[in-house]
């Protein structure tokens, strides 16, 4: 694999509208229906909550085998390997595990894990020559990202599918939305708001190791575990204004705190950030995970000078503007579920008819450096910039001593 070369550039266009829609899964195609239909030898890491919930999903679709699993606990792998008709010689546990799974003899992976451990295992996956079926965000720093990033790229060139799981994108009304920003009529895009709200996750006291950590979402309270909350729940909508925009920002500004009480880990769950783009628009987002019976939010409105529009993740989408630009649309539903199945399904038949653009990394790419930026910027209450950041090029790092191997 030839080393990666940092890109700086201020600018970077996003594939928008176009790219989303090949999200959606083809109906009444009947060419290669023996490629289509065949059944694709998977392995699942982790098998927690989403992990578990997910492999259900990809196991109903109809066009998947479960051959191997792992999780940190062998209870919860043993657990998921039942469910999934997996046999018990292949669940396995540890932070290893995800090994054991690649040389199990499976044709493509799914990771499910907190995000510090992604780079790692998606690298030696490709490696090996697998797919991979990857959730968000796709790392916790910046060497992570360009880990990602030219394990992609890697993945590209021996024709494997590496396909993120986000789930607005894949919404038709969402889609529609997202089209008619791209029209000239909509005009230059100069204002983003985007909103990141929910309860929080728990986060219990420490003990004498990592592994209480990695369970139930608890990792999401530690930066280098998780990528802070903004980076593992406010980037649904910061990959949705990215969408919209089509490039990534320039700079960042603002301000986060700690804000849930008594807390173990060091995520800041309120955050107020700035970003400033090349184009000269300005985003605003604003990121809350505190039970404070605030309701959940995921959206972002983008605005011209003529016309605004709201891309949601489980409420309206639409645009308000001048004559045929004007798109009532209506409300999200379901997203969680049928995003997913959308993916799913377009996985299946990227790998079976040959399709291995890996459309979705590039903005993935981008918008967990996003968040980046606005953690970082925002923690240490400077004004940041995109090119700074990858000059630092600072990686996090996690202590697993005491941990099972």
């Amino acid at each position: 694999m030839k080393p990666y070369k940092l890109d700086i550039s201020r600018r970077r266009f996003i594939k928008g509208a176009a790219g989303a829609s090949a999200m959606l899964p083809l109906v009444g195609n009947t060419q290669n229906m023996t490629k289509a239909h065949r059944k694709i030898k998977i392995g699942l890491v982790g098998c927690g909550g989403r992990g578990l919930w997910i492999a259900r999903l990809f196991q109903a679709h109809g066009g998947y085998q479960f051959h191997a699993v792992t999780d940190y606990f062998q209870a919860v792998a043993d657990k998921a390997g039942s469910e999934l008709s997996v046999d018990h010689t292949r669940c396995f546990s540890g932070l290893s595990g995800y090994r054991k799974v690649i040389e199990s003899g499976v044709d493509a992976i799914v990771l499910e894990v907190p995000p510090y451990f992604f780079p790692e295992q998606a690298a030696e996956a490709v490696n090996a020559g697998l797919h991979v079926y990857m959730a968000k965000p796709v790392a916790v720093d910046v060497p992570g990202c360009l880990s990602i990033e030219a394990s992609a790229q890697q993945a590209s060139r021996q024709k494997k599918v590496f396909l993120i799981d986000y789930q607005i994108p894949t919404d038709p009304i969402n889609i529609e939305v997202v089209r008619r920003i791209k029209d000239p009529a909509f005009g230059p895009i100069v204002h983003l708001q985007s909103y990141g709200i929910c309860a929080g996750f728990n986060d219990p006291p420490r003990g004498p190791n990592l592994e209480s950590r990695l369970q139930d979402l608890i990792w999401t309270n530690d930066i280098a575990l998780g990528c802070d909350y903004i980076g593992n729940f406010d980037i649904h909508a910061i990959d949705a204004a990215l969408w919209a925009i089509g490039e990534r920002p320039v700079s960042a500004c603002g301000a986060s705190q700690v804000a849930r009480p008594n807390p173990n880990g060091d995520s800041h769950d309120v955050c107020s950030v700035v970003y400033r783009y090349a184009s000269g628009a300005v985003h605003n987002h604003f990121g809350q995970g505190l039970k404070n019976l605030v309701r959940g939010d995921i959206k972002v409105i983008v605005q011209s000078a003529k016309a605004h529009c709201q891309i949601n993740y489980g409420n309206e989408s639409f645009l308000h503007g001048p004559g045929e630009l004007r798109f009532k649309g209506g409300k999200v539903t379901n997203l969680y579920r049928d995003g997913a199945n959308r993916n799913i399904a377009t996985f299946h038949r990227q790998i079976t008819e040959g399709i291995f653009s890996n459309e979705t990394v590039p903005r993935a790419i981008d918008g967990c450096l996003t968040c980046i930026l606005g953690r970082e910027a925002a923690e240490r209450g400077i004004d940041l910039t995109m090119e700074q950041l990858l000059q630092e090029n600072k990686k996090l790092e996690v202590d697993l001593k005491g941990l099972k191997t």
